[in-house]
């Protein structure tokens, strides 16, 4: 169902299944335990998906920590008085924690049910009393003087103006006695019609009289201070039919459906983190199978799809559209990429179906490390810090590890399927805009100025705890006819880790199987996201007297024919692991020294020091560059973070 993305909060991560228990922590011990930590615990309980028990859960301990006498920095206080006409018991806690998630420490007054004239004009009220810097107006279409009065001119415009003074008495009476910024909510109409589609159309129909009524709330809006709840298209997002309740406004007065409580909870929150300049300014975006279908270093600039009349590729480019939209309101574009700079540059520069263009962004990080790294890289030079930072990224894993080295960027969950990429975003709400300014569209050009300014300083994360919540299982097994079909494909496809770039058919493939004395490796990789397939592909032969640059070798030596590897699993230690099982098998078999080559192309140089950084010696160069590297088989070191799995190979050789 396309509303459960709305309902479930679904750009959000899952909450964590020691939830309670973390709600529960914020408070235990004394007001200077976890003193420090408690604000950005909060958020980052808040960052998740969280239903509405959850959320009241997670209100009270925000409540209790603050009456505790815990400081919540670095989340930003504010105090909000709520009012309306319906029930607003329900709506307090959930708020206190949504706003968390959007950088603001909020506590809250209600006001009296369905008292909203008394306390907006009372200047004792409870709501006028309370030294409040918000007052959320949240009347719906019921809370109104709305009587219809279909085909009726003059009468319907009377009832839209008496409609309009009410809600701005309202507003002028809180600012007048308390100081506080009103904000006013459109009202969301009832599905019913009693024209069918000319409802709208007719003076005086419901549908009629509270159209104008929102329009004119926007326009006035426009022109004041006061913030604007476009309950409306929240209501029309998800349908007015799910939005409005009768079974649950005639027993409880709830204006909107429970299910949504949640929604809307997010969306006050979004406004009141705008209010206190909590919203996001950067959009760092991934390239491969994120801004177009397949992976540039693999599929080649004719390969990939991002084109209209492809389904994936217009899914993609509906992306790319976005991302164009929002640096067109001022959002700064950057890229961040596990990829060669030149070629993933390509699509940028020569591809005709791409919107975005080089230009478009601040700033490019294509390189080979860890995002979390190029992200802080990416701030320093835009001189923004992390929390202004969106990062949206086709793989989960590279989407946890950036939350868990960078819990103040922001990063939404995404579907399987890429059409529903752009929506996601865009209903994650992270770039909430209280106006826009003729000033607002160069700040784009602004921070790309200013990137131009600051040197690029790389930083290491630790990688160590993320790599350990992986559960990583990796999976060894000879050559085999059932995925030889695969192995087939890598070979003859994979063109970045691939450290000779030969290739071979299925026969070819079928013919190592059958020799005895080569070794061959398929290697499969799972973890706590989900099967990442066959990662990676090994062949290793005797090496023969004419192999080895210094004329020598012999049986008791292995030469690496083919070694190759998916990119995206770069990152966590797996060439380490890799190299670790072709030296068991090799010491097993007798074998005591391991011969690599690396033979250079004009996509490869990603591997250029791959010998080298697991230890290998060179032994020599051939004339077309090609590089010898040699290691002995007692030579390896723990690999932690796997857990390892043998198929197909013989039991009592690896017992």
């Amino acid at each position: 169902m396309a509303n459960d993305l709305y309902a479930s909060l679904g750009w959000l991560p899952a909450p964590p299944a020691d939830f309670s228990a973390q709600c529960r922590a914020l408070v235990s011990g004394g007001p200077d335990a976890q003193a420090a930590d408690t604000g950005r615990k909060i958020r980052w309980l808040a960052t998740h998906a969280l239903d509405e028990n959850q959320l009241i859960r997670l209100g009270k301990s925000v409540a209790a920590a603050r009456s505790g006498g815990r400081s919540l920095a670095p989340l930003t206080p504010l105090r909000l008085g709520v009012i309306g006409n319906g029930t607003l018991d329900h709506l307090a806690l959930p708020l206190v924690a949504s706003a968390a998630r959007h950088g603001v420490a909020l506590d809250y007054v209600l006001g009296h049910y369905d008292q909203v004239l008394q306390e907006a004009l009372a200047p004792d009220s409870v709501i006028n009393a309370a030294q409040l810097d918000a007052v959320l107006i949240a009347i719906d279409y019921r809370g109104l003087p709305l009587v219809a009065t279909p085909g009726d001119q003059p009468k319907a415009q009377a009832t839209i103006d008496a409609a309009l003074q009410y809600l701005d008495t309202v507003a002028r009476g809180i600012r007048q006695h308390s100081n506080a910024l009103p904000i006013l909510q459109t009202l969301a109409p009832p599905p019913e019609a009693l024209f069918g589609s000319r409802d709208a159309a007719i003076p005086g129909t419901l549908r009629n009289l509270i159209n104008q009524i929102n329009l004119e709330l926007t326009r006035r809006a426009a022109a004041s201070e006061d913030l604007l709840f476009d309950v409306n298209a929240l209501g029309q997002t998800v349908g007015l039919a799910n939005w409005h309740s009768p079974s649950q406004y005639n027993l409880a007065k709830y204006p909107f459906a429970d299910a949504y409580l949640p929604l809307y909870a997010d969306h006050v929150g979004r406004l009141l983190g705008a209010a206190r300049g909590k919203s996001r300014r950067a959009l760092v975006l991934d390239l491969d199978n994120t801004l177009w279908g397949g992976v540039i270093g693999d599929d080649l600039l004719d390969g990939i799809r991002v084109a209209q009349g492809d389904a994936v590729g217009e899914a993609h480019l509906s992306v790319q559209k976005l991302a164009l939209e929002l640096r067109e309101r001022g959002v700064v574009l950057a890229v961040s990429s596990k990829n060669d700079d030149s070629t993933a540059r390509l699509p940028f520069q020569r591809h005709p179906e791409m919107l975005l263009r080089e230009n478009h962004f601040a700033v490019f990080q294509a390189n080979w490390n860890d995002k979390a790294t190029n992200i802080q890289a990416i701030a320093k030079e835009l001189s923004l810090g992390l929390e202004s930072f969106v990062f949206l990224d086709d793989n989960p894993v590279e989407r946890n590890l950036v939350r868990e080295m960078l819990p103040e960027v922001a990063v939404p969950e995404l579907p399987d399927d890429p059409s529903l990429y752009a929506r996601t975003l865009n209903a994650a709400g992270y770039f909430e805009a209280l106006a826009f300014l003729a000033e607002d569209r160069q700040r784009a050009e602004y921070y790309q100025d200013n990137a131009r300014r600051v040197a690029l300083q790389g930083q290491a994360g630790d990688l160590d705890a993320y790599l350990k919540s992986l559960d990583m299982q990796i999976t060894f097994a000879p050559f085999d006819d059932v995925g030889r079909s695969r192995i087939v494909q890598l070979i003859n496809k994979s063109n970045q880790f691939n450290l000779t770039t030969r290739r071979y058919t299925e026969a070819d493939v079928a013919q190592v199987e059958s020799e005895p004395n080569h070794f061959s490796l398929q290697v499969r990789l799972t973890d706590t996201f989900g099967d990442n397939g066959m990662i990676a592909v090994v062949i290793c032969r005797p090496l023969r007297d004419a192999a080895c640059s210094d004329g020598s070798g012999s049986a008791d030596t292995w030469d690496i024919d083919t070694w190759l590897m998916s990119c995206r699993v770069l990152g966590r230690k797996v060439e380490e692991m890799v190299l670790s099982e072709i030296l068991t098998h090799a010491a097993r078999c007798g074998v005591t020294r391991l011969v690599g080559r690396y033979v250079p192309t004009d996509r490869n140089a990603l591997v250029k020091d791959h010998y080298a950084k697991l230890g290998f010696t060179p032994i020599g160069e051939l004339g077309d560059g090609t590089t010898l590297w040699e290691i002995a088989t007692d030579v390896r070191g723990p690999v932690p973070h796997f857990a390892v799995h043998r198929i197909g190979f013989d039991v009592e050789l690896l017992a």
